[in-house]
């Protein structure tokens, strides 16, 4: 079936669905935290006609909506992450077998149970999302979960990272930049948001994306209309991709502090930087026992088996052992420090997390420590949830219609116990998750 017919099938089917005449919503007295980056408004209402917003302001009326008492809690916008993995994380193990519509929809349901909307996921889709239509569907809302966005399959070397095994066996590896354009012309059969490219070299350890490779990626991308992110670490290397015309950073850069030349060179020409600050505080925290270790909003968001891997001795030596043990804690601590810089100079800071690319990078709960750590990075509160929201929608292109609780916009909200204005960790906190105007979670099952 064609893109197109795909398309035109949903929307008979999305019609044929449809009630006549759209129920009507007004939650009473909340506390609204719109996704603006103003402070929150209290004692507010809120109508919701269908899935829309409809309305939003004190004392409002509707005689034929179903109102519902919200006194004491708060309202904020659905999160959004952009950079996530779906379908190849199964138990404690990543692999291409994993990539089923079960574990893709049970995982969107994951995500959605904690809140979040929309995910991107960062190239590592296969072919049965596209062919079975099943992108589709989740985008336009058809089935249960976030709404799955792709960014198709990505780029990398031969021999580069990721390696073939844990579900990568599918990334294009072109040799030379002549291989390029018939690989992207393929990808860009799928619809991708963006194309993903894999640039570092993981410390030297593998070989390193040539210049003239990503250079013909991003080159021949822009000229079907699509923008790249990449996998990056360094400042050298975000320079360079920067001048090649690079649009997102898919990850933090780590290693060393980032320049005001470079900060003034990602402003001119508008990248998007998504820390993944989350991946870091993973990469080295299980040597001792961080705070969420017993947390039941942590546990539930694990595959089966990967609370007891985390948690085992053997895991914990293992890190501590670890040589570059250091090196991940310096660099988690400069993402933090970057991340600051980054979005002062005003820069385009989206949240992603890189969750579902292991087992220990959960999915769901990842996001809201990534709203935490972007605190103690020092942002306040309100532009965490800025940068989870509106600007992640931003990134997607669906700002427009979600990423912020505003009249005539899509009615994707969480209703919390308590105002993550004054702790940021009250965004888990959850006591109902709405989509599209209508209650699809209590939150996660704890």
């Amino acid at each position: 079936m064609t893109r197109s017919a795909l398309i035109t099938l949903l929307i008979i089917l999305l019609a044929a669905t449809t009630p006549a005449a759209a129920q009507s919503i007004l939650l009473k007295n909340v506390t609204l935290i719109d996704g603006n980056g103003k402070r929150p408004q209290y004692h507010t209402d809120i109508l919701i006609n269908g899935d829309t917003i409809a309305a939003i302001g004190k004392g409002l009326q509707h005689r034929k909506a179903t109102a519902i008492d919200l006194r004491g809690k708060t309202i904020m916008p659905a999160l959004i992450s952009t950079h996530v993995h779906i379908g190849i994380l199964k138990d404690t193990l990543t692999a291409g077998v994993n990539y089923t519509r079960e574990n893709i929809l049970r995982q969107l349901k994951r995500y959605e149970d904690y809140g979040i909307s929309h995910v991107l996921a960062m190239g590592t889709d296969r072919p049965m999302l596209f062919a079975s239509g099943l992108r589709d569907s989740s985008q336009a809302g058809l089935l249960p979960g976030a709404r799955l966005h792709s960014a198709g399959y990505g780029f990398t070397i031969p021999k580069g990272i990721p390696p073939a095994a844990a579900g990568m066996d599918l990334l294009f590896r072109p040799a030379d930049a002549a291989a390029v354009t018939p690989l992207i012309d393929s990808v860009a059969g799928v619809h991708p948001a963006v194309i993903k490219m894999w640039v570092d070299d993981a410390g030297g350890r593998f070989p390193k994306m040539d210049s003239t490779i990503y250079q013909a990626i991003i080159t021949r991308a822009h000229q079907r209309g699509i923008r790249v992110a990449a996998h990056l670490y360094t400042p050298e290397d975000a320079r360079r991709l920067t001048a090649a015309g690079l649009d997102v950073f898919a990850h933090s850069v780590r290693s060393k502090e980032i320049d005001v030349l470079l900060l003034q060179e990602m402003k001119r020409k508008g990248v998007v930087y998504i820390p993944t600050l989350s991946l870091d505080v993973y990469n080295y925290s299980y040597a001792q026992d961080p705070y969420w270790l017993k947390d039941d909003f942590f546990k539930a968001s694990l595959e089966p088996g990967v609370y007891g891997m985390i948690t085992s001795a053997a895991y914990k030596e293992k890190i501590r052992k670890d040589p570059d043990l250091p090196k991940k804690i310096a660099a988690s601590r400069m993402g933090l420090r970057n991340v600051k810089k980054v979005y002062k100079a005003g820069i385009l800071v989206a949240l992603g997390t890189d969750s579902g690319a292991f087992p220990e990078r959960a999915q769901g709960f990842s996001e809201h420590l990534e709203l935490e750590l972007l605190v103690k990075a020092g942002l306040t509160p309100l532009e965490a949830i800025g940068v989870a929201t509106k600007n992640a929608a931003r990134v997607l292109k669906i700002d427009q219609t979600t990423g912020t609780l505003t009249r005539g916009k899509v009615a994707d909200f969480i209703i919390l116990a308590a105002n993550p204005e004054k702790d940021i960790r009250h965004t888990r906190k959850i006591v109902a998750v709405y989509k599209a105007g209508k209650k699809v979670s209590d939150g996660p099952k704890l």
